[in-house]
């Protein structure tokens, strides 16, 4: 049922009906169909301006996305991936049925002072970069950034890495896999450069992941990454039953940020 606007409130129409709009989102009342500004401005008695701001509004913040000659749709919920495992966006993307495609911003070999001080190199030691914007659909996901030892992964640098996965072709060009490793996650609001490769606003928080992984002797570190991911698109989740209290199970670490 709709909510009325009222006229006599300090709160803009615009802002009743997008508050309005949310409520029936949240109870996926428009899980078949979104209604169009005509349904709208009929069911809220409003103006075609009132309502498309704030359509607007809800495709700021990701919820519905305007498409010309299409009207507007649901946004699906995003993605989700478990924690505590060594997993692939890539193949995390595809599982949840998305086509994910790699726009490849950068690709060669250099030398960096804080990807070898994190990996245990000398300073002077080249490095193979790979930075990826990461679309699921499409729209853009993350901002992916991979640093790894050029003595390994010179076979990566002829790569094509728009539609494969880079654990995938390491462990097929070098014959190495990655085993273990960690992730540091933690909210933080994105650069400039950042929102404008994402496409997200000003102060839309994003996921800050950090990870080190390791090679099969589980002592030398082959990969540190740093990734931007959209907060709107993009879910961790932590499972556990009883037996991880026991040890019967493997329990996860977490680290609290203060």
């Amino acid at each position: 049922m709709l909510t009325p606007v009222d006229r006599s409130s300090p709160m803009p129409l615009w802002s009743q009906v997008c508050d309005d709009l949310r409520r029936r989102l949240n109870a996926n009342e428009f899980s078949g169909h979104f209604p169009g500004d005509g349904e709208l401005m009929e069911g809220y008695k409003v103006s075609r301006h009132t309502v498309r701001e704030a359509v607007r509004r809800l495709s700021d913040d990701g919820l519905v996305v305007r498409e010309r000659g299409r009207g507007t749709r649901v946004i699906s919920p995003g993605i989700e991936q478990p924690l505590g495992t060594l997993y692939s966006l890539y193949r995390s993307i595809e599982a949840q049925g998305y086509e994910q495609h790699s726009v490849v911003r950068v690709l060669d070999e250099r030398t960096d002072a804080e990807a070898t001080g994190v990996l245990g190199l000398a300073d002077d030691e080249p490095m193979v970069y790979l930075e990826r914007l990461r679309r699921a659909g499409d729209r853009a996901l993350a901002l992916d950034c991979s640093w790894l030892p050029a003595s390994l992964a010179r076979p990566l640098l002829n790569c094509d890495f728009s539609r494969t996965a880079l654990y995938g072709e390491l462990a097929e060009r070098t014959g190495v896999q990655p085993c273990s490793g960690w992730e540091r996650i933690h909210p933080e609001l994105p650069t400039t450069e950042q929102r404008s490769a994402l496409g997200i606003r000003a102060k839309q928080p994003v996921f800050a992941i950090e990870r080190v992984t390791y090679g099969p002797d589980r002592q030398h570190p082959i990969e540190w990454r740093h990734s931007i991911v959209r907060g709107d698109m993009f879910a961790f989740v932590a499972r556990w039953d009883s037996r991880d209290a026991s040890g019967a199970s493997g329990a996860m670490e977490a680290e609290v940020l203060a």
